[in-house]
């Protein structure tokens, strides 16, 4: 039996660009684990760090096949998957989208997976949802950040 894991993300940028963050708080229903995650970046973007909040914890995933629901405030990346648009950039090579190195490293490991995506109103007191965003936030103010190699001017 496939446990299920829950997955609750957050980005963050000071300026957009500027300084950013994510953060990740895992959970396998009906089990006591409860994991959290979080990196600052130097210079990127919300839309990178909401989507690179994701691959992350995704590619943490042991067990292939999982069944997992990945919880997040951005639009850009529930909407994305949700609705398709993303498997319409592939089919056009990315033509004109940004992000399309994280979204590529994306695919790797979506496929890995049974996910799907629940979209929750940012600072609406959804607990995780919360804690996702303190985390990302302090991870951007930190001292030790470290370059986003795939964010371009």
């Amino acid at each position: 039996m496939n446990r299920l894991i829950k997955i609750y993300t957050d980005g963050s940028s000071i300026g957009n660009p500027g300084p950013g963050g994510y953060g990740i708080v895992m959970l396998i229903e009906n089990e006591n684990y409860k994991k959290e995650f979080s990196q600052g970046f130097k210079l990127t973007t919300n839309n990178r760090m909401e989507l690179l909040a994701v691959i992350i914890a995704l590619e943490k995933l042991k067990i292939k096949n999982s069944e997992v629901k990945v919880f997040t405030d951005s639009k850009y990346v529930s909407d994305a998957v949700e609705k398709g648009w993303l498997f319409d950039w592939v089919k056009k090579d990315f033509k004109n989208k940004k992000n399309s190195d994280l979204w590529k490293r994306f695919l790797e490991i979506y496929n890995n997976h049974n996910v799907k995506f629940f979209w929750v109103k940012g600072h609406s007191n959804d607990f995780y949802n919360e804690r996702c965003d303190f985390l990302a936030n302090l991870a951007a103010r930190n001292s030790n950040l470290i370059d986003d190699i795939g964010y371009n001017n």
